[in-house]
């Protein structure tokens, strides 16, 4: 898939997915302009993209704020003209382990502000900004937790569930103005936090492996090929779909 000189947005690319995301749509052409909290990041990835000859810009933003991913999206513009994608996949996972009960309020409404509310934001923007350019594709980070139940990690569950919520009502209200919305759902893919995890806990990795009838954990190129697929013209008849890239953990 090439994206020669198209323009993405990528909200949470200073690390994992984001960060591989940012690195493979620079490769495939596109001109890259991606956001996170943590500058140092943000700056090595924006080097290593330049490094290979392709175009970045950084923005340290915050999606919680409003007028930080404002600032995002106009980056882009006034920087390229235009805004022809975007790749959402700023988030956290907050408390996975708590039952619903005894789930912290604070560590709830972080979450939700960040996943939720920061996925609105982001959608919001993105989309006035390709209302102005004749239309654009944008893809949502969700989870295979955000279709089906998972115990413990309520906050993290329903910000998931809303984000597919959030996609459907998005691309019916925008299906006319050429802009497709899209949401994929991960299942248990092999980043880096995820590799620290394995090293802290052992057994890890044999436990996730148990609920993949694939018989392997997912790799963070599977999960960007989807978001790349979605945003291709390939995919030009597909709009309001959630897909899920789980090695059939759904169907366990």
């Amino acid at each position: 898939m090439k994206f020669d000189g198209e323009v993405i947005v990528i909200p949470g690319a200073t690390s994992g997915l984001g960060k591989n995301a940012a690195l493979r749509f620079a490769d495939a052409g596109a001109r890259v302009v991606f956001g996170g909290r943590r500058e140092s990041e943000g700056a090595e990835v924006a080097d290593m993209i330049a490094s290979s000859g392709g175009t970045a810009r950084f923005v340290v933003c915050d999606v919680t704020r409003s007028a930080d991913v404002a600032r995002l999206i106009e980056t882009a513009t006034a920087e390229f003209g235009e805004l022809n994608m975007a790749y959402n996949v700023a988030g956290v996972p907050g408390d996975a382990f708590s039952k619903f009960a005894d789930y912290d309020d604070a560590e709830w409404q972080q979450t939700i502000d960040i996943n939720l509310t920061g996925m609105f934001y982001c959608m919001k923007h993105e989309i006035a900004a390709m209302l102005k350019d004749g239309g654009g594709a944008i893809v949502n980070m969700s989870s295979v937790a955000g279709l089906g139940p998972t115990p413990g990690g309520a906050a993290y569950v329903a910000s998931k569930h809303a984000i597919v919520g959030l996609t459907k009502t998005a691309a019916l209200d925008y299906a006319e103005d050429n802009i497709r919305v899209n949401a994929i759902a991960p299942g248990v893919v092999k980043t880096e936090m995820m590799e620290w995890g394995i090293t802290q806990t052992p057994d890890l990795e044999a436990q996730m492996l148990a609920h993949q009838p694939i018989g392997r954990l997912g790799t963070m190129d599977e999960v960007t090929n989807a978001a790349m697929w979605l945003c291709s013209d390939a995919a030009s008849f597909v709009t309001g779909s959630t897909l899920s890239v789980d090695g059939a953990y759904l169907l366990n």
